[in-house]
């Protein structure tokens, strides 16, 4: 399991005990990625990417495959437990493969290149910008809809708005990694508030003993017959709402004392996010009906319009701010992602370069922005978004096989964190219960998913597996990452900061060649 070429020069990024601002300097004189994400911006990291607009916009996917309130609220409270058990398997690995990019770099260093960079490219294709791009115009939805009381916003004010979101996020992104954890404590907090009312309103309608749809004989009561292929559709539908509970493994080389942080971050995010949705959930039922909640299309809403009377505009604030942190946490992780894709040289390396004084992935931000805004542009993003969320699943369970994998191969290696192989297991079972009735429910979906992913089967192979490519292209692309380079400022991690002018810069862009040779026999080596 060794690092790709671009891995050099980084360990100022993944060492145990560098201080807040210990990436400015990296040897002499050189550059890495700063450690300033500490535990409060840990968990704000997990649960800002959790807690999106789902819990307020849509929980009725769970109630209505779920057919009771009171197998609704077993189901949030099983997800969040097989959530917290998987993201314990992630620590895990994190403190184990101590690398930025969460599974891709697990699943490529345990199963090899080909399937890390199939990861890699179904979340550079589909799944990132269309997850950016569906939160961005859903914050856009909220804040136009006052605007627009009795119609829907125009397509095009939308559009225009996620633009805005998304090029604002991106700069704030580029500047500061400070910066961007900032924006995302407080939005978090802003959010946690607004659940907080949420969860507070339903005690307060308990204590006035509204509570009906809570007592045990009318809470299963079922609307609709019990199916186990139903109930498996709601587990499945409570899993996407827990989406992003592995982000933070995403930015391991960021974080401060990531051996201590990275467990203590998950530990205390995935039962608060627990708590709050059945707490929310047990809220909403206290005011309507199941067939009220089923009714609506923003349950929160809905939710403020019964109990808030005029301060109801208090709901779509929260979701928009909701989901403005959610742009900030998607961006900055998947950056990271893209990152950690390029170093490894699975994607162009100049994504694998950083700012000589930010100390920030400004490339791979601003791919990450274009990819996003090329998809504001498409009418099918939703459709994508179906198609690729069962392989986005699929590779959960692969990355905690490949855990067990690790221990038979690697029993020695050194594992800060080491847990019981009951919980990979666990987590397996109910993996595997999911897909089969995901396959057996939406087989055709599942199947185009398939596809779109093997797509990157031939671009693996004539993108990173062949070596001998025509110099003319292997110089284009060094010319084109030079001018990359140049314009946005950036060298590898551990290169000097003087690089990029005279003398220094020609003897850079001849060592930066994305393509070279010895490059392409390193990268065939570890691949192989």
């Amino acid at each position: 399991m060794t690092d790709g070429p671009r891995q050099r020069g980084c360990s100022a990024a993944s060492g145990g005990d560098a201080g807040p601002e210990s990436g400015k300097e990296s040897g002499e004189g050189g550059v890495a990625l700063k450690k300033e994400i500490g535990l409060v911006s840990a968990c704000g990291i997990i649960v800002g990417n959790i807690i999106g607009s789902g819990i307020f916009v849509s929980p009725k996917g769970v109630m209505e495959n779920a057919s009771s309130v009171g197998l609704a609220l077993i189901v949030w409270i099983v997800t969040g437990i097989i959530t917290a058990i998987g993201a314990l398997c992630y620590a895990e690995l994190g403190v184990t493969i101590p690398k930025s990019g969460g599974d891709y770099s697990y699943v490529k260093d345990i199963f090899g290149g080909l399937a890390g960079f199939l990861r890699l490219w179904i979340a550079v294709l589909v799944i990132y910008p269309t997850n950016q791009a569906v939160i961005a115009l859903t914050f856009s939805n909220y804040v136009l809809q006052p605007l627009f009381p009795t119609c829907f916003p125009p397509e095009n004010g939308l559009r225009l708005l996620a633009a805005v979101c998304l090029l604002l996020l991106t700069w704030v992104n580029c500047s500061s990694v400070r910066w961007a954890t900032r924006v995302q404590d407080i939005f978090t907090a802003g959010k946690l508030l607004a659940l907080a009312l949420i969860i507070i309103m339903g005690i307060v309608q308990i204590c006035k003993g509204e509570y009906y749809w809570l007592e045990p004989a009318h809470a299963f009561d079922p609307f609709q017959e019990y199916d186990v292929g139903l109930i498996a559709l709601a587990f499945l539908q409570g899993s996407f709402a827990y989406g992003g509970w592995n982000f933070l493994n995403y930015v391991t080389e960021e974080l401060v004392d990531p051996y201590v942080n990275l467990p203590r971050a998950i530990f205390i995010s995935i039962p608060l996010v627990t708590f709050v949705y059945v707490f929310a959930n047990i809220a909403y039922v206290t005011a309507m009906s199941p067939q009220e909640l089923l009714a609506s299309n923003a349950v929160a809403v809905t939710f403020g319009e019964k109990l808030l009377g005029v301060m109801s505009w208090i709901m779509p604030i929260s979701v928009a701010l909701s989901t403005f942190g959610g742009v900030n946490g998607s961006l900055f992780t998947s950056s990271r992602l893209f990152f950690a894709g390029a170093r490894e040289g699975h994607l162009p390396s100049l994504l694998a370069m950083i700012h000589v004084k930010r100390c920030t992935p400004i490339p791979a931000l601003l791919f990450t922005c274009l990819s996003t805004l090329l998809m504001l542009c498409t009418s099918d993003m939703y459709t994508l978004i179906n198609y690729v969320g069962f392989i986005n699943y699929l590779f959960y369970g692969v990355t905690v096989a490949g855990q067990i994998v690790l221990r038979i191969k690697a029993p020695d290696m050194h594992r800060p964190i080491r847990i019981s192989l009951v919980w990979p297991v666990i987590y397996l079972l109910f993996w595997a219960f999911l897909l089969i009735f995901s396959l057996y429910s939406e087989p055709i979906v599942c199947g185009l998913g398939m596809a779109i992913m093997l797509t990157g089967v031939p671009v693996y192979f004539l993108g990173v597996y062949w070596d001998n490519k025509p110099e003319c292209f292997n110089s284009f692309v060094a010319k084109m990452t030079y001018l990359g380079q140049k314009f946005c400022v950036v060298v590898y991690p551990g290169e000097t900061k003087g690089a990029g002018n005279g003398e220094e810069g020609e003897e850079l862009k001849e060592s930066q060649a994305p393509l070279s040779q010895d490059d392409g026999e390193t990268r065939k080596s570890a691949d192989c």
